[in-house]
Protein backbone atom coordinates (compact mmCIF):
# COMPACT_ATOMS: atom_id res chain seq x y z
CA UNK A 1 0.00 0.00 0.00
CA UNK A 2 1.32 3.24 -0.64
CA UNK A 3 1.55 6.07 1.56
CA UNK A 4 -1.27 7.94 -0.25
CA UNK A 5 -3.60 4.65 -0.39
CA UNK A 6 -2.88 4.52 3.31
CA UNK A 7 -3.77 8.28 4.04
CA UNK A 8 -7.20 7.28 2.37
CA UNK A 9 -7.68 4.33 4.39
CA UNK A 10 -7.69 6.33 7.45
CA UNK A 11 -9.81 9.25 6.12
CA UNK A 12 -12.04 6.11 5.62
CA UNK A 13 -12.39 5.34 8.65
CA UNK A 14 -12.71 8.72 9.81
CA UNK A 15 -15.17 9.18 7.73
CA UNK A 16 -17.14 5.85 9.02
CA UNK A 17 -16.72 7.26 12.52
CA UNK A 18 -18.81 10.58 11.63
CA UNK A 19 -22.01 8.64 10.51
CA UNK A 20 -23.65 5.08 9.66
CA UNK A 21 -24.86 6.79 6.52
CA UNK A 22 -28.51 5.78 7.07
CA UNK A 23 -31.54 7.23 5.22
CA UNK A 24 -32.57 10.38 7.37
CA UNK A 25 -36.77 10.08 7.72
CA UNK A 26 -39.17 11.63 10.88
CA UNK A 27 -35.99 13.38 12.02
CA UNK A 28 -34.13 10.31 12.72
CA UNK A 29 -31.83 7.66 10.71
CA UNK A 30 -33.87 5.02 9.20
CA UNK A 31 -32.02 1.47 7.89
CA UNK A 32 -33.19 -0.28 4.59
CA UNK A 33 -32.71 -3.15 3.99
CA UNK A 34 -30.20 -3.03 1.00
CA UNK A 35 -27.20 -0.63 0.87
CA UNK A 36 -24.98 1.39 -1.91
CA UNK A 37 -21.81 1.56 -2.02
CA UNK A 38 -19.72 4.96 -2.04
CA UNK A 39 -16.96 5.19 -3.74
CA UNK A 40 -13.47 6.97 -3.45
CA UNK A 41 -12.11 8.32 -7.25
CA UNK A 42 -8.51 8.93 -6.20
CA UNK A 43 -7.99 4.80 -5.04
CA UNK A 44 -11.15 3.56 -6.54
CA UNK A 45 -12.33 1.65 -3.34
CA UNK A 46 -15.06 2.10 -1.31
CA UNK A 47 -15.42 4.88 1.67
CA UNK A 48 -18.45 3.00 2.94
CA UNK A 49 -22.41 2.19 2.25
CA UNK A 50 -25.16 4.25 2.09
CA UNK A 51 -29.17 3.55 2.92
CA UNK A 52 -30.63 1.80 -0.65
CA UNK A 53 -34.12 3.94 -0.75
CA UNK A 54 -36.85 2.24 -2.94
CA UNK A 55 -40.67 2.77 -3.45
CA UNK A 56 -41.41 1.99 -0.05
CA UNK A 57 -38.99 4.14 1.77
CA UNK A 58 -39.90 6.84 -0.82
CA UNK A 59 -43.47 6.61 0.96
CA UNK A 60 -42.73 6.48 4.58
CA UNK A 61 -40.85 8.84 3.89
CA UNK A 62 -43.51 11.43 2.06
CA UNK A 63 -45.68 10.50 5.15
CA UNK A 64 -42.99 11.65 7.63
CA UNK A 65 -42.49 14.90 6.00
CA UNK A 66 -46.86 15.60 5.42
CA UNK A 67 -46.76 14.85 9.32
CA UNK A 68 -43.41 16.99 10.18
CA UNK A 69 -45.32 20.18 8.05
CA UNK A 70 -48.71 19.61 9.49
CA UNK A 71 -48.42 19.41 12.98
CA UNK A 72 -45.48 21.91 13.35
CA UNK A 73 -44.18 23.55 10.34
CA UNK A 74 -46.99 24.89 8.42
CA UNK A 75 -47.84 26.55 12.20
CA UNK A 76 -44.71 28.42 12.01
CA UNK A 77 -44.08 32.10 11.72
CA UNK A 78 -41.48 33.74 9.29
CA UNK A 79 -39.31 34.48 12.43
CA UNK A 80 -39.21 31.44 13.75
CA UNK A 81 -39.10 29.59 10.96
CA UNK A 82 -35.69 31.90 10.50
CA UNK A 83 -34.56 31.66 14.14
CA UNK A 84 -34.38 27.55 13.05
CA UNK A 85 -32.77 27.84 10.07
CA UNK A 86 -29.97 30.19 11.96
CA UNK A 87 -29.57 27.35 15.11
CA UNK A 88 -28.78 24.54 12.03
CA UNK A 89 -26.60 27.12 10.37
CA UNK A 90 -24.42 27.27 13.17
CA UNK A 91 -24.39 23.81 14.16
CA UNK A 92 -23.27 23.09 10.38
CA UNK A 93 -20.15 25.67 10.87
CA UNK A 94 -19.27 23.63 13.61
CA UNK A 95 -18.67 20.90 11.57
CA UNK A 96 -17.11 22.50 8.23
CA UNK A 97 -13.69 19.95 8.74
CA UNK A 98 -16.10 16.93 9.16
CA UNK A 99 -18.01 17.96 5.89
CA UNK A 100 -15.10 19.33 3.51
CA UNK A 101 -13.61 15.76 4.61
CA UNK A 102 -16.58 13.62 3.23
CA UNK A 103 -17.34 15.88 0.24
CA UNK A 104 -13.23 15.48 -0.95
CA UNK A 105 -13.40 11.73 -0.61
CA UNK A 106 -16.69 11.59 -2.32
CA UNK A 107 -15.89 13.35 -5.16
CA UNK A 108 -12.53 13.83 -5.86
CA UNK A 109 -12.14 17.34 -5.55
CA UNK A 110 -9.22 18.89 -4.10
CA UNK A 111 -10.02 19.49 -0.57
CA UNK A 112 -9.45 23.73 -0.30
CA UNK A 113 -12.35 23.00 -3.48
CA UNK A 114 -14.42 20.88 -1.23
CA UNK A 115 -14.20 23.42 1.93
CA UNK A 116 -15.13 26.30 -0.60
CA UNK A 117 -18.26 24.57 -1.47
CA UNK A 118 -19.09 23.72 2.20
CA UNK A 119 -18.63 27.09 3.07
CA UNK A 120 -20.61 28.36 -0.06
CA UNK A 121 -23.52 25.76 0.77
CA UNK A 122 -23.94 27.01 4.87
CA UNK A 123 -23.37 30.44 2.87
CA UNK A 124 -26.63 30.18 0.68
CA UNK A 125 -28.64 28.51 3.81
CA UNK A 126 -28.09 31.52 5.64
CA UNK A 127 -28.96 34.19 2.72
CA UNK A 128 -32.45 32.28 2.87
CA UNK A 129 -32.77 32.23 6.49
CA UNK A 130 -32.31 35.79 6.43
CA UNK A 131 -35.03 36.27 3.26
CA UNK A 132 -37.60 34.06 5.99
CA UNK A 133 -38.25 37.87 7.14
CA UNK A 134 -37.64 39.86 4.70
CA UNK A 135 -40.38 41.76 2.57
CA UNK A 136 -40.01 39.37 -0.53
CA UNK A 137 -42.16 36.66 1.93
CA UNK A 138 -45.05 39.73 2.02
CA UNK A 139 -47.97 39.73 -0.11
CA UNK A 140 -48.96 43.04 -0.93
CA UNK A 141 -52.45 44.88 -0.94
CA UNK A 142 -54.20 45.81 -3.98
CA UNK A 143 -55.72 49.18 -4.56
CA UNK A 144 -58.50 47.92 -7.28
CA UNK A 145 -61.47 49.56 -5.69
CA UNK A 146 -63.14 51.59 -2.88
CA UNK A 147 -65.56 49.10 -2.27
CA UNK A 148 -62.85 46.12 -2.15
CA UNK A 149 -60.22 45.22 0.14
CA UNK A 150 -58.13 43.08 -2.14
CA UNK A 151 -54.74 41.72 -0.86
CA UNK A 152 -52.54 38.81 -1.50
CA UNK A 153 -50.64 36.20 0.89
CA UNK A 154 -47.97 33.40 0.27
CA UNK A 155 -48.53 29.97 1.34
CA UNK A 156 -46.20 27.29 0.94
CA UNK A 157 -46.82 23.84 -1.11
CA UNK A 158 -46.44 21.80 1.90
CA UNK A 159 -44.20 18.64 0.88
CA UNK A 160 -41.52 18.95 -1.98
CA UNK A 161 -39.51 16.49 -3.59
CA UNK A 162 -35.81 17.59 -4.41
CA UNK A 163 -33.60 15.53 -6.38
CA UNK A 164 -29.42 17.15 -6.47
CA UNK A 165 -26.67 15.95 -8.82
CA UNK A 166 -23.14 14.14 -7.54
CA UNK A 167 -20.65 17.01 -9.18
CA UNK A 168 -21.56 19.35 -6.43
CA UNK A 169 -23.55 17.61 -3.22
CA UNK A 170 -23.90 19.92 -0.46
CA UNK A 171 -23.78 23.14 -2.44
CA UNK A 172 -26.89 22.05 -4.48
CA UNK A 173 -28.57 20.49 -1.73
CA UNK A 174 -28.21 23.95 -0.63
CA UNK A 175 -29.58 25.77 -3.26
CA UNK A 176 -33.15 23.49 -2.91
CA UNK A 177 -33.41 23.18 0.92
CA UNK A 178 -32.77 27.05 1.62
CA UNK A 179 -36.10 28.63 -0.40
CA UNK A 180 -38.05 25.46 -0.06
CA UNK A 181 -37.72 25.39 4.03
CA UNK A 182 -37.73 29.17 4.00
CA UNK A 183 -40.96 29.24 2.48
CA UNK A 184 -42.63 26.78 4.76
CA UNK A 185 -42.01 23.18 3.07
CA UNK A 186 -41.24 19.86 4.21
CA UNK A 187 -39.04 17.99 2.22
CA UNK A 188 -37.80 14.48 0.31
CA UNK A 189 -33.99 15.26 -0.82
CA UNK A 190 -33.12 12.94 -3.18
CA UNK A 191 -28.93 13.38 -3.42
CA UNK A 192 -26.85 11.27 -6.04
CA UNK A 193 -26.14 7.81 -5.04
CA UNK A 194 -22.49 8.30 -6.34
CA UNK A 195 -21.54 11.30 -3.36
CA UNK A 196 -24.50 11.24 -1.14
CA UNK A 197 -22.70 11.76 2.02
CA UNK A 198 -22.38 15.62 3.03
CA UNK A 199 -26.23 15.69 2.41
CA UNK A 200 -27.07 13.02 4.30
CA UNK A 201 -24.60 14.26 7.17
CA UNK A 202 -26.20 17.44 7.61
CA UNK A 203 -29.71 16.48 8.11
CA UNK A 204 -28.48 14.09 10.76
CA UNK A 205 -27.22 17.93 12.25
CA UNK A 206 -30.21 19.05 12.14
CA UNK A 207 -31.78 16.68 14.81
CA UNK A 208 -33.12 18.42 17.48
CA UNK A 209 -33.56 21.40 15.50
CA UNK A 210 -35.33 21.08 12.49
CA UNK A 211 -38.92 19.63 13.34
CA UNK A 212 -39.10 16.28 13.04
CA UNK A 213 -39.92 14.97 9.34
CA UNK A 214 -39.21 18.63 7.90
CA UNK A 215 -36.40 17.55 6.11
CA UNK A 216 -35.75 13.60 4.42
CA UNK A 217 -33.23 12.57 2.79
CA UNK A 218 -33.54 9.20 1.07
CA UNK A 219 -30.13 8.52 -1.04
CA UNK A 220 -30.70 5.92 -3.95
CA UNK A 221 -30.37 4.87 -7.77
CA UNK A 222 -32.38 7.27 -9.73
CA UNK A 223 -34.58 4.33 -11.23
CA UNK A 224 -36.01 3.64 -7.85
CA UNK A 225 -35.99 6.36 -5.21
CA UNK A 226 -35.91 9.15 -7.66
CA UNK A 227 -38.64 7.51 -10.03
CA UNK A 228 -40.62 7.55 -6.90
CA UNK A 229 -40.41 10.55 -5.85
CA UNK A 230 -41.13 12.28 -8.79
CA UNK A 231 -44.52 10.18 -9.36
CA UNK A 232 -45.47 10.24 -5.90
CA UNK A 233 -49.38 11.96 -5.69
CA UNK A 234 -48.38 13.80 -2.61
CA UNK A 235 -45.26 15.63 -3.44
CA UNK A 236 -46.99 19.16 -4.38
CA UNK A 237 -43.81 20.31 -6.16
CA UNK A 238 -40.53 18.82 -7.50
CA UNK A 239 -37.22 20.02 -8.79
CA UNK A 240 -34.52 18.74 -10.38
CA UNK A 241 -30.47 19.28 -11.16
CA UNK A 242 -29.24 17.08 -13.92
CA UNK A 243 -29.08 15.97 -16.99
CA UNK A 244 -31.59 16.78 -19.99
CA UNK A 245 -32.39 13.69 -20.99
CA UNK A 246 -33.32 12.65 -16.91
CA UNK A 247 -34.87 15.97 -16.75
CA UNK A 248 -37.39 15.06 -19.54
CA UNK A 249 -38.77 12.38 -17.79
CA UNK A 250 -39.08 13.96 -14.36
CA UNK A 251 -40.84 16.69 -16.40
CA UNK A 252 -43.36 13.68 -17.63
CA UNK A 253 -43.57 11.93 -14.16
CA UNK A 254 -44.69 15.94 -12.80
CA UNK A 255 -47.35 15.87 -15.31
CA UNK A 256 -49.19 12.85 -14.26
CA UNK A 257 -49.97 14.45 -10.98
CA UNK A 258 -49.44 18.33 -12.10
CA UNK A 259 -46.79 19.32 -9.62
CA UNK A 260 -44.92 22.15 -10.94
CA UNK A 261 -41.14 21.71 -11.26
CA UNK A 262 -37.78 23.26 -11.43
CA UNK A 263 -35.09 21.79 -13.70
CA UNK A 264 -31.41 23.00 -13.71
CA UNK A 265 -29.98 20.91 -16.25
CA UNK A 266 -27.27 20.63 -18.58
CA UNK A 267 -24.72 23.22 -21.27
CA UNK A 268 -22.96 23.75 -23.47
CA UNK A 269 -21.09 27.24 -22.77
CA UNK A 270 -19.57 29.75 -24.69
CA UNK A 271 -16.58 32.19 -23.82
CA UNK A 272 -16.33 34.72 -26.54
CA UNK A 273 -12.78 36.48 -26.64
CA UNK A 274 -13.17 39.63 -28.50
CA UNK A 275 -10.08 40.98 -30.25
CA UNK A 276 -9.45 43.56 -27.05
CA UNK A 277 -9.71 41.38 -24.24
CA UNK A 278 -6.86 41.19 -21.56
CA UNK A 279 -5.79 37.83 -22.59
CA UNK A 280 -4.23 36.94 -18.89
CA UNK A 281 -7.51 37.37 -17.38
CA UNK A 282 -9.69 35.51 -20.44
CA UNK A 283 -7.15 32.83 -20.03
CA UNK A 284 -7.32 32.15 -16.44
CA UNK A 285 -11.47 32.63 -16.56
CA UNK A 286 -12.18 30.40 -19.05
CA UNK A 287 -9.51 27.94 -17.45
CA UNK A 288 -11.38 28.19 -13.72
CA UNK A 289 -14.69 27.40 -16.42
CA UNK A 290 -13.60 24.18 -17.87
CA UNK A 291 -10.75 22.94 -15.48
CA UNK A 292 -12.66 23.66 -12.46
CA UNK A 293 -14.01 20.33 -10.70
CA UNK A 294 -12.22 18.28 -13.84
CA UNK A 295 -14.76 20.12 -15.90
CA UNK A 296 -17.56 18.40 -13.76
CA UNK A 297 -19.73 21.62 -13.85
CA UNK A 298 -22.86 22.12 -15.46
CA UNK A 299 -22.19 25.62 -16.78
CA UNK A 300 -18.33 25.04 -17.66
CA UNK A 301 -17.11 27.12 -20.37
CA UNK A 302 -16.36 24.10 -22.46
CA UNK A 303 -16.66 26.60 -25.81
CA UNK A 304 -14.13 29.02 -26.27
CA UNK A 305 -15.11 30.83 -29.21
CA UNK A 306 -11.72 33.75 -29.88
CA UNK A 307 -11.53 36.55 -32.25
CA UNK A 308 -9.12 35.17 -34.93
CA UNK A 309 -7.12 38.06 -34.66
CA UNK A 310 -6.14 36.78 -30.94
CA UNK A 311 -6.49 33.55 -31.44
CA UNK A 312 -3.13 32.04 -31.84
CA UNK A 313 -2.46 33.82 -28.78
CA UNK A 314 -4.90 32.50 -27.06
CA UNK A 315 -4.38 29.00 -27.73
CA UNK A 316 -0.15 29.16 -26.73
CA UNK A 317 -1.40 30.88 -23.59
CA UNK A 318 -4.34 28.43 -22.75
CA UNK A 319 -2.11 25.94 -23.47
CA UNK A 320 0.51 26.63 -21.58
CA UNK A 321 -2.54 27.15 -18.54
CA UNK A 322 -3.65 23.52 -18.88
CA UNK A 323 0.02 22.39 -18.42
CA UNK A 324 -0.31 23.95 -15.30
CA UNK A 325 -2.39 22.38 -13.13
CA UNK A 326 -1.37 19.78 -10.46
CA UNK A 327 -3.19 16.52 -10.88
CA UNK A 328 -2.94 14.40 -7.59
CA UNK A 329 -4.60 13.24 -4.00
CA UNK A 330 -7.41 15.57 -3.47
CA UNK A 331 -6.19 15.53 0.53
CA UNK A 332 -2.63 17.27 -0.83
CA UNK A 333 -2.90 20.78 -0.51
CA UNK A 334 -0.63 21.06 -3.62
CA UNK A 335 -3.17 19.55 -5.87
CA UNK A 336 -5.17 21.67 -8.13
CA UNK A 337 -6.68 19.20 -10.06
CA UNK A 338 -8.01 15.48 -8.60
CA UNK A 339 -9.64 12.62 -10.11
CA UNK A 340 -13.48 12.36 -12.43
CA UNK A 341 -15.74 11.72 -9.83
CA UNK A 342 -16.71 7.98 -11.32
CA UNK A 343 -15.20 5.18 -13.86
CA UNK A 344 -18.32 5.81 -15.98
CA UNK A 345 -17.42 9.64 -16.17
CA UNK A 346 -13.87 8.55 -16.99
CA UNK A 347 -15.20 6.06 -19.65
CA UNK A 348 -17.53 9.41 -21.20
CA UNK A 349 -14.52 11.53 -21.25
CA UNK A 350 -12.36 8.95 -23.23
CA UNK A 351 -14.97 8.58 -26.06
CA UNK A 352 -15.53 12.25 -26.63
CA UNK A 353 -11.82 12.90 -27.20
CA UNK A 354 -11.87 9.47 -29.57
CA UNK A 355 -14.78 11.46 -31.68
CA UNK A 356 -13.55 14.75 -31.45
CA UNK A 357 -10.06 13.42 -32.98
CA UNK A 358 -12.18 11.21 -35.54
CA UNK A 359 -14.28 14.60 -36.77
CA UNK A 360 -10.70 15.99 -37.40
CA UNK A 361 -10.60 18.02 -34.34
CA UNK A 362 -6.69 19.10 -33.84
CA UNK A 363 -5.52 18.02 -30.23
CA UNK A 364 -3.54 20.90 -29.21
CA UNK A 365 -2.82 19.17 -25.26
CA UNK A 366 -3.71 16.43 -22.88
CA UNK A 367 -6.26 13.64 -24.26
CA UNK A 368 -5.11 10.58 -22.36
CA UNK A 369 -4.57 9.62 -18.59
CA UNK A 370 -1.71 11.20 -16.99
CA UNK A 371 1.66 8.85 -17.16
CA UNK A 372 1.96 9.35 -13.39
CA UNK A 373 1.77 5.62 -11.43
CA UNK A 374 0.90 7.49 -7.82
CA UNK A 375 -2.05 8.25 -10.05
CA UNK A 376 -2.86 5.05 -11.64
CA UNK A 377 -5.80 3.64 -9.61
CA UNK A 378 -7.82 6.77 -9.49
CA UNK A 379 -9.93 8.76 -12.72
CA UNK A 380 -7.56 10.62 -13.99
CA UNK A 381 -7.88 13.05 -17.43
CA UNK A 382 -4.47 15.25 -18.69
CA UNK A 383 -6.58 18.79 -19.04
CA UNK A 384 -7.46 18.42 -22.87
CA UNK A 385 -7.56 21.38 -25.61
CA UNK A 386 -9.08 20.69 -29.30
CA UNK A 387 -8.41 23.18 -31.95
CA UNK A 388 -9.42 23.61 -35.45
CA UNK A 389 -13.06 22.97 -34.04
CA UNK A 390 -16.33 23.58 -36.02
CA UNK A 391 -19.97 23.95 -34.80
CA UNK A 392 -21.78 20.81 -36.24
CA UNK A 393 -18.90 18.54 -34.89
CA UNK A 394 -20.16 16.80 -31.57
CA UNK A 395 -17.44 17.89 -29.58
CA UNK A 396 -19.02 21.11 -30.29
CA UNK A 397 -22.72 20.28 -29.05
CA UNK A 398 -23.06 17.92 -26.83
CA UNK A 399 -21.83 18.15 -23.47
CA UNK A 400 -18.78 16.13 -21.97
CA UNK A 401 -18.70 16.84 -18.38
CA UNK A 402 -15.44 16.30 -18.14
CA UNK A 403 -11.87 18.74 -18.44
CA UNK A 404 -12.21 18.89 -22.01
CA UNK A 405 -12.16 22.80 -23.88
CA UNK A 406 -12.47 23.42 -27.16
CA UNK A 407 -11.57 27.05 -29.50
CA UNK A 408 -13.54 28.26 -32.59
CA UNK A 409 -12.83 31.41 -33.99
CA UNK A 410 -14.45 34.24 -35.70
CA UNK A 411 -14.33 37.24 -37.54
CA UNK A 412 -17.26 39.50 -36.37
CA UNK A 413 -19.44 39.93 -33.34
CA UNK A 414 -22.60 39.10 -35.32
CA UNK A 415 -20.87 35.81 -36.33
CA UNK A 416 -19.57 35.32 -32.72
CA UNK A 417 -22.94 36.01 -31.52
CA UNK A 418 -24.65 33.85 -33.87
CA UNK A 419 -22.03 30.38 -32.98
CA UNK A 420 -22.34 30.89 -29.00
CA UNK A 421 -25.94 30.93 -29.72
CA UNK A 422 -25.77 28.04 -32.12
CA UNK A 423 -26.67 25.37 -29.36
CA UNK A 424 -29.15 23.49 -27.89
CA UNK A 425 -28.43 24.64 -24.08
CA UNK A 426 -28.63 28.00 -22.51
CA UNK A 427 -27.57 27.87 -19.07
CA UNK A 428 -24.26 30.25 -18.63
CA UNK A 429 -21.99 32.34 -21.29
CA UNK A 430 -18.66 34.42 -20.55
CA UNK A 431 -17.62 37.62 -22.43
CA UNK A 432 -13.88 38.65 -22.80
CA UNK A 433 -14.00 42.07 -23.06
CA UNK A 434 -12.54 45.56 -21.92
CA UNK A 435 -15.02 47.18 -23.43
CA UNK A 436 -18.32 47.94 -21.40
CA UNK A 437 -19.80 48.60 -25.24
CA UNK A 438 -19.86 44.98 -25.97
CA UNK A 439 -19.84 43.65 -22.76
CA UNK A 440 -23.38 45.22 -22.24
CA UNK A 441 -24.16 44.47 -25.76
CA UNK A 442 -22.85 40.90 -25.74
CA UNK A 443 -24.74 39.98 -22.30
CA UNK A 444 -28.52 40.78 -23.92
CA UNK A 445 -27.71 39.27 -27.24
CA UNK A 446 -26.22 35.76 -25.84
CA UNK A 447 -29.35 33.27 -25.16
CA UNK A 448 -28.45 31.97 -21.48
CA UNK A 449 -29.78 32.38 -17.83
CA UNK A 450 -26.32 33.51 -16.53
CA UNK A 451 -23.54 35.58 -18.15
CA UNK A 452 -19.95 36.17 -16.90
CA UNK A 453 -18.00 39.14 -17.92
CA UNK A 454 -13.87 38.30 -17.82
CA UNK A 455 -14.37 36.21 -14.97
CA UNK A 456 -15.98 32.62 -14.08
CA UNK A 457 -18.26 33.28 -11.30
CA UNK A 458 -18.77 33.96 -8.96
CA UNK A 459 -22.08 32.29 -8.22
CA UNK A 460 -23.75 33.88 -5.53
CA UNK A 461 -26.97 33.12 -3.48
CA UNK A 462 -28.45 36.93 -4.25
CA UNK A 463 -28.31 36.35 -7.88
CA UNK A 464 -31.21 33.65 -9.85
CA UNK A 465 -29.20 31.04 -11.67
CA UNK A 466 -31.70 29.88 -14.81
CA UNK A 467 -31.28 28.14 -17.37
CA UNK A 468 -32.57 29.03 -21.17
CA UNK A 469 -33.92 26.32 -23.56
CA UNK A 470 -32.94 22.73 -22.88
CA UNK A 471 -30.97 23.73 -19.65
CA UNK A 472 -33.99 24.24 -17.52
CA UNK A 473 -36.84 25.94 -16.17
CA UNK A 474 -37.15 28.42 -13.12
CA UNK A 475 -34.67 29.80 -10.97
CA UNK A 476 -32.17 28.39 -8.12
CA UNK A 477 -30.94 30.81 -5.70
CA UNK A 478 -31.67 34.83 -5.71
CA UNK A 479 -35.60 35.63 -4.36
CA UNK A 480 -36.88 33.96 -7.32
CA UNK A 481 -36.23 30.93 -5.86
CA UNK A 482 -38.51 31.55 -2.98
CA UNK A 483 -41.43 32.02 -5.32
CA UNK A 484 -40.80 28.01 -7.09
CA UNK A 485 -41.63 27.10 -3.42
CA UNK A 486 -44.74 29.01 -2.45
CA UNK A 487 -48.04 29.49 -3.95
CA UNK A 488 -49.97 33.10 -4.42
CA UNK A 489 -53.00 33.25 -3.09
CA UNK A 490 -55.56 36.58 -3.94
CA UNK A 491 -58.05 37.42 -1.09
CA UNK A 492 -61.05 39.68 -1.79
CA UNK A 493 -63.03 41.26 1.20
CA UNK A 494 -66.36 43.53 -0.13
CA UNK A 495 -67.07 46.52 2.26
CA UNK A 496 -70.36 48.24 2.37
CA UNK A 497 -70.80 52.14 2.67
CA UNK A 498 -70.20 52.81 6.23
CA UNK A 499 -73.23 53.96 7.99
CA UNK A 500 -73.63 54.50 11.76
Amino acid sequence: MTADSHRHSQAHAIATDISSFDAWIGGDSYRTDEVLETRDPFVDEPITTVARCREDDIDAAVEAAWAGYDSVWSETTPAERSQTLFEWIDVLRENVEDLTLLECLDTGKPKSDARGEVEGAIDTLEYYASLCRSPAQDGRQIPARNDLHTYTQYEPYGVVGQITPWNFPIWSAAWKLGPALAAGNATVLKPSAVAPLTTLRIAELSAEILPDGVLNVTPGNGSEAGSALTAHENVRKLSFTGSTAVGKHVMEAAASHIAPITLELGGKSPFIVFPDADLEKVVNAVADGIYYSTGEICDAFSRAIVHEDVADEFVDRFVAKANSYTLGDPLDSDTTMGPLTTREQYETVEEYVEIATAEGATLAVGGEAPDDPTLAAGWYYEPTVFTDVDNDMRIAREEVFGPVQTVQTFDTYEEGIAIANDTDYGLAAGIGTERTDLAHNAASDLEAGVIYVNEYGPILPEGPYTGFKNSGIGNDLGVEALDHYRQSKTVYVNLEEPSI
